[in-house]
């Protein structure tokens, strides 16, 4: 692959809206399944570029696809193996699917992830049922009024300097802290775009379909 072709990342966690996962899919997108990630394979009708995984959760399909094995025993997941190969062929585009809900444990893990790739100069988008999520650091976001609620929360560590506009509950030079969830569901006003900018830290961004 090119550094210019999207990862889309496929994870084994639980997808019920396929639908949903499927709109965000675009032809040129490079498909990597991890290990249990595979279940997804046909719902989403993406076939893989690249497989990754120990396979103690699903069977290594043996299909022609280009397949890296890791050993069960390791430092990352596969999710994290997968992402960091991507990294080293050049990719700077993520979306991760199949990579939130079910473990818990995973789920945080992978937001984790996000915050790696973002350390890497890397746009990366973790799609789940119910919404999407990406980190706000460096560059101002935009969000359109097409989505329904969207939450900012303190990402890493504690963040200042955060000003939103375009929203029902703005906000200009607050401070979001992992220990106080201020800015769960807020709204983008009717008609607008809001902007979300941070000054200090970083964000998670959470936009609700």
């Amino acid at each position: 692959m090119t550094g210019n072709a999207r990862s889309v990342i496929v994870g084994g966690a639980p997808v019920e809206r396929y639908d949903r996962i499927r709109g965000l899919l675009a032809p040129g997108d490079f498909a990597v399944y991890c290990d249990s990630g595979l279940r997804h394979r046909q719902a989403l009708g993406l076939e893989p570029s690249l497989i990754v995984g120990d396979f103690d959760s699903w069977e290594d399909p043996h299909d022609g696809t280009e397949t890296l094995i890791l050993p069960r025993e390791k430092d990352d997941t596969d999710t994290v193996f997968a992402a960091k190969e991507m990294l080293r062929r050049g990719c700077r585009d993520f979306l991760l699917v199949g990579a939130a809900g079910g473990r818990l444990d995973h789920t945080l893990a992978n937001l984790s992830l996000l915050l790696m790739l973002d350390d890497a100069g890397a746009r990366a988008v973790l799609a789940d049922d119910s919404s999407l999520t990406r980190v706000v650091s460096r560059e101002e976001v935009r969000i359109e009024d097409e989505w329904s609620f969207f939450s900012l929360l303190a990402a890493g560590g504690d963040a200042s300097g955060v000003t939103v506009t375009g929203a029902r509950y703005p906000l200009e030079d607050a401070a979001l802290t992992s220990a106080f969830p201020l800015g769960v569901s807020n709204e983008v006003l009717p008609g607008q775009t809001a902007a979300v900018r941070v000054g200090r830290g970083r964000l998670f961004l959470i936009c609700d379909w």
